[in-house]
């Protein structure tokens, strides 16, 4: 609590309210964080279809073109190997790898093989003139997405965050590649409210 108790000049009342303001806020945060996972490891999994066909996770040159970590740091080939030999299916594979996993896609290393021909293509509704500039993009939004949902699964404060630009960036990266998916998520997504009532 004493991050709180700080926050609120030792007022121990509204330090609890805050804490379960915070707590509402991260729990209404998690739908829209959701549908903008699913809809980036979904059309990450179409442009991998693509060059390596629709068992991708078992190609070998795809396998080969990620990058090894070193030790005890996260390794997206490790990651895809592990994940592979206890699932049978490419749908498994998907719902299972690491959300960093997704996110390492959208690196430079990737803009040959996947990138400069199919991105502007899988987000047909994002403003970026350029296919190098809207990969960028995508990687900052969710390294910010990938911070928030440490934050909210670890418990933590979110209160000094910018709440209304991560709803922000996370209903955009959505409505890049579909809007009606995006349509979908601002009909449900109760976020917007709670962020309005915070104490």
């Amino acid at each position: 609590m004493s991050t709180y108790v700080q926050a609120t000049s030792g007022d121990l009342k509204r330090a609890l309210d805050l804490y379960g303001w915070n707590a509402r806020a991260s729990a209404a945060l998690m739908v829209p964080a959701h549908f903008a996972e699913v809809t980036v490891r979904n059309a990450v999994s179409d442009a991998l279809t693509g060059p390596y066909g629709p068992d991708w996770p078992w190609n070998q040159t795809f396998e080969g073109s990620l990058p090894g970590a070193p030790r005890g740091r996260y390794s997206p080939r490790q990651d895809l190997v592990s994940t592979r030999n206890s699932e049978r299916t490419t749908g498994k594979v998907i719902a299972e790898l690491k959300f960093v996993f997704w996110q390492k896609m959208f690196t430079a290393r990737h803009d040959e093989r996947l990138w400069d021909q199919a991105i502007l293509t899988l987000f047909p509704h994002a403003a970026a003139t350029t296919a190098e500039t809207l990969r960028g993009r995508i990687y900052a939004d969710l390294e910010a997405i990938r911070l928030l949902r440490n934050r909210i699964a670890h418990h933590e404060p979110i209160f000094t965050r910018n709440l209304a630009d991560d709803l922000k960036r996370v209903i955009e990266l959505v409505d890049m590649r579909c809007t009606a998916t995006a349509g979908w998520v601002r009909a449900i997504e109760t976020a917007s409210t709670v962020l309005q009532e915070r104490p």
